[in-house]
C-alpha cells in the first residue's frame, strides 16, 4: 500500500484537489491522507458543488489542520509524498520558508527533509 498526503489550501482551483483525490480513491494499492486547510473549506463551498464532508471522504485518511502532531508531521511516517493541490501563496511561502505553523505546512517540511516527492 502506497500513503500518499493530499493537502487542499485556500487558493482558487479546489476542483483540482478534489479531482486529485478521485483520481488516487481509483487507484490500486494507494492510502490517502488528507488536511484542508480552513480557507480550503471555505473555497471548497464557493467554488463547487462539493460539501467539505464529501471532499473529506475520498481520503482514507483526515487530519485537522490544527494537528501539527499529526502521523504526517512525522519523518517515521512512511509515505510516497505529497501533492498540495491547489497550493494558495501564503501556503507556497509557508514551505519555501519551512514555516510549519500548521500541519499542511509542516508535513511538506517533512516530506521535503525526507527527500520524497513534494508536487505542488
Amino acid at each position: 500500500m502506497r500513503r500518499i498526503v493530499v493537502g487542499l489550501s485556500g487558493a482558487s482551483g479546489a476542483i483540482y484537489g478534489i479531482r486529485v483525490l478521485e483520481a488516487l480513491r481509483n487507484a490500486p494499492a494507494v492510502e490517502t491522507h488528507l488536511v484542508i486547510s480552513s480557507a480550503a473549506c471555505r473555497t471548497i463551498e464557493l467554488e463547487t458543488d462539493y460539501s467539505v464532508a464529501a471532499v473529506q471522504s475520498l481520503a482514507d485518511r483526515v487530519y485537522a489542520p490544527g494537528d501539527i502532531g499529526a502521523a504526517i508531521a512525522s519523518g517515521s511516517f512512511r509515505a510516497a509524498g505529497m501533492a498540495i493541490v491547489p497550493c494558495s501563496m501564503k501556503t507556497l511561502s509557508a514551505v519555501a520558508h519551512s514555516l510549519g505553523d500548521n500541519l499542511l505546512a509542516r508535513a511538506a517540511d517533512v516530506t521535503l527533509k525526507e527527500r520524497r516527492r513534494l508536487v505542488i
